[in-house]
């Protein structure tokens, strides 16, 4: 018997789920949430008949973005421990789609990069992405489109610009 807890965990997030006293903020949690769920990203790359693994996908898809990194920051970014970045790593060397070399900043460091059969993969993995969105917006008109691409877009550069202050400051309001 599962416990509620244990039921409510695969179940797309709704934004009533959050009590956040803006609408905005309890959207983009539910979306997140869904997006970013390694067990709904797994699913959907099963049935789509991909051969590689969630993790996997997401090395390929932060390699691409972002060129070489160090293990401690791919870690990082696939917010898991070394041990298995190094185990995730072994699978794509396996597949012949990234390879380590020596950072040339610090001769004593690594760099994960991709090969060029891994940026044709990661490319495959950004036209699952393309396709995602495609059909959550297959009904909408292009116009709904591109105004909500172009708010989204100025939505983004603000919380960016955002984030950098709350690095100062924490969430304290600003000092006049």
């Amino acid at each position: 018997m599962s416990n509620s807890a244990d039921s409510g965990a695969a179940r797309p997030r709704r934004a009533s789920d959050f009590p956040y006293r803006s609408e905005l903020l309890a959207n983009l949690s539910a979306l997140i949430l869904l997006w970013d769920s390694p067990t709904f990203q797994g699913e959907v790359l099963a049935k789509s008949g991909e051969s590689i693994d969630q993790q996997s996908h997401a090395t390929l898809r932060h390699l691409l973005a972002w060129g070489p990194m160090r293990p401690t920051s791919l870690s990082e970014v696939l917010a898991t421990g070394a041990s298995h970045v190094s185990k995730i790593v072994r699978r794509l060397e396996g597949n012949g789609w990234v390879q380590r070399t020596t950072d040339p900043a610090d001769g004593r460091a690594t760099l994960i990069s991709l090969t060029e059969a891994g940026e044709a993969a990661a490319h495959g993995v950004y036209a699952l992405g393309d396709r995602m969105i495609a059909e959550v917006l297959d009904e909408w008109s292009d116009s709904d489109v591109r105004a909500y691409t172009d708010l989204t877009a100025r939505f983004v550069a603000d919380a960016i610009a955002s984030a950098e202050r709350m690095l100062e400051r924490g969430l304290l309001p600003p000092q006049d």
